[in-house]
């Protein structure tokens, strides 16, 4: 008897949707809450419905990625391609339209200003993965800036000028646009069988690491100017949770050759996130 593809498995959708980078959003979003603004914002029901929006919005991001990314990802990933496979292409599209959508609504019930947040990055997520990821630095940068508004969107909600919350989404930019450009010397070879322009094709992987390592100190200087200047946080703080990851990253960075090694290293960026996150316990 021959098999019958699935439309869709709970299974593969949650694959494609990346659940466990959802609830990376999430809990980062009520930490920003709790730690950096107070602990009644955690029981503002806004609040709950701001992270539920976000987590749609970078839901649909995920799917119409991997959308478009197929022939791509079966050279890079062909481990982790979903669509085509588990989820037919037709259902990938309605769950990206409809999640966006709701979204976008749950957004605009809170106020105008949110819901324009999320319907920009709704649209930058699908720009991206149609055009700007297949060209050199600024598919990175809308990445970067996506990631630093699912920060500081909490503060737009509670109080737009919180400044511990810009340092964070400032450094989740930072931490982001790094691992976006290590991931593109990950799938070298996959984009450039598809004429992508990503900077490592463009510049070489010796010229895009030193654009890296830029990169690593205008960043860290910046952050170090802003939060001397406007915040105040003690200086074991920034050496332990921001210059120590990031020259671990960047050692490492310098020797990294093959595929293994900048997956590691972009696994490892998520791993800076996530300890950005604990230290705003310590705030």
């Amino acid at each position: 008897m021959p098999h019958v593809r699935q439309p869709f498995t709970l299974k593969a959708l949650l694959k494609v949707t990346r659940f466990w980078n959802l609830v990376i959003i999430a809990m980062a979003q009520f930490s920003a809450a709790y730690f950096l603004i107070g602990s009644y914002a955690v029981w503002d029901w806004r609040l709950f419905v701001l992270s539920v929006s976000t987590v749609l919005i970078a839901a649909a991001g995920y799917i119409i990625n991997d959308y478009y990314d197929v022939k791509i990802d079966l050279i890079n990933k062909p481990e982790r391609v979903v669509v085509g496979k588990s989820m037919r292409r037709r259902y990938a599209l309605f769950f990206h339209t409809s999640l966006s959508i709701l979204g976008i609504a749950l957004g605009l019930w809170l106020n105008w200003r949110i819901g324009m947040v999320n319907f920009m990055s709704a649209f930058l997520l699908w720009w991206y993965s149609n055009f700007l990821k297949r060209q050199p630095l600024i598919g990175n940068v809308a990445i970067a800036v996506l990631t630093g508004m699912s920060i500081y969107i909490v503060s737009l909600l509670f109080d737009p000028f919180n400044k511990l919350i810009i340092v964070y989404g400032l450094f989740s930019f930072f931490i982001t646009l790094l691992r976006e450009i290590i991931k593109d010397m990950e799938d070298l070879k996959g984009d450039n069988s598809f004429g992508c322009k990503t900077l490592p094709i463009v510049w070489g992987m010796r010229k895009s690491k030193s654009f890296v390592y830029l990169l690593a100190v205008i960043h860290l200087g910046f952050i170090v100017w802003f939060n001397f200047t406007f915040i105040g946080l003690s200086s074991w703080l920034l050496i332990v949770f921001l210059f120590m990851p990031v020259a671990f990253l960047l050692l490492h960075l310098s020797t990294a050759d093959t595929v293994k090694d900048f997956y590691r290293l972009s696994q490892y960026c998520k791993a800076v996130l996530l300890l950005g996150i604990f230290s705003m316990v310590l705030i």
